[in-house]
């Protein structure tokens, strides 16, 4: 069995796959104070609930945007699962993708492993939409090579940012008003939040289509919010939870085979 992880900025995602299937997956936020015994402990308890064997772990991969996380997960996989993990960013690891950018190095692990999944999956020209802490645009050519990007602030992000500028700002939940002109304040701030979005989502496609040549181009969404967005943007065509984890197991697969035949 295959431990994925993937260290976000808001959650670090566990999941273990038997083959292709997710045996379990949990998340827990993201502090850098966590400590190895920590979380080890807390997987141990969860790996119990679900029915999965500790020792049954043969592998484990890791994802990280929070680089003082990255320490305490390669202790977790090392002391609590006996296993040396790959890490997505070392140069040991192959993606099997040109990542075209000034700084290849500064682009988020996330990003590249959710563009490996969607061109495996889907195939290219593409456009990876990722409702996360940011909302993120990910552009893959017809080749699968990296090409770069939009960061945009969080849906999330956003709502928190104007109810502590304003005082009369109250929290909202992130909903699809009916109406764009909202009769109270409740309504033109969800109004605001969701057709704002939606009509930067459009607007940044139909950019990047322009820069790209293309008049067409594939869209491929993940995250909590993506199928509430995806409800009111067409071009959204694919929706897909699990990305980031399936793009993790297809680069340690990728990269298990390289060692097995080397050996």
């Amino acid at each position: 069995m295959l431990l994925a992880i993937d260290a976000g900025n808001t959650n670090i995602v566990f999941a273990v796959f038997d083959g292709d299937t997710i045996k379990g997956q949990w998340r827990c936020s993201t502090t850098t104070e966590r400590t190895a015994d920590e979380l080890g402990v807390w997987l141990h308890h969860l790996f119990a609930l679900a029915n999965v064997p500790v020792d049954a772990i043969t592998g484990a991969i890791i994802a990280t945007v929070v680089p003082a996380a990255e320490f305490s997960l390669k202790t977790l996989c090392r002391r609590y699962f006996s296993v040396e993990p790959m890490v997505v960013g070392d140069p040991a690891v192959d993606l099997d993708m040109k990542i075209i950018m000034d700084r290849p190095s500064e682009v988020g692990a996330d990003r590249l492993v959710n563009a490996v999944a969607a061109h495996q999956l889907f195939g290219g020209p593409l456009v990876v939409l990722d409702f996360g802490t940011a909302t993120t645009f990910d552009v893959v050519d017809g080749n699968g090579d990296y090409l770069g990007g939009v960061i945009a602030p969080g849906v999330n992000l956003s709502i928190k940012a104007l109810h502590m500028a304003a005082a009369q700002l109250p929290m909202v939940a992130i909903e699809a008003p009916r109406n764009v002109v909202g009769k109270n304040t409740v309504e033109a701030m969800q109004s605001g939040v969701y057709w704002g979005y939606v009509s930067m989502i459009e607007g940044l496609l139909a950019r990047i289509r322009k820069q790209q040549n293309l008049d067409y181009i594939k869209v491929v969404a993940t995250g909590g919010l993506a199928p509430l967005f995806a409800k009111a943007v067409d071009e959204i065509e694919h929706l897909h939870g699990d990305l980031t984890m399936l793009g993790l197991l297809m680069i340690y697969r990728r990269n298990s085979d390289k060692i097995a035949k080397q050996a």
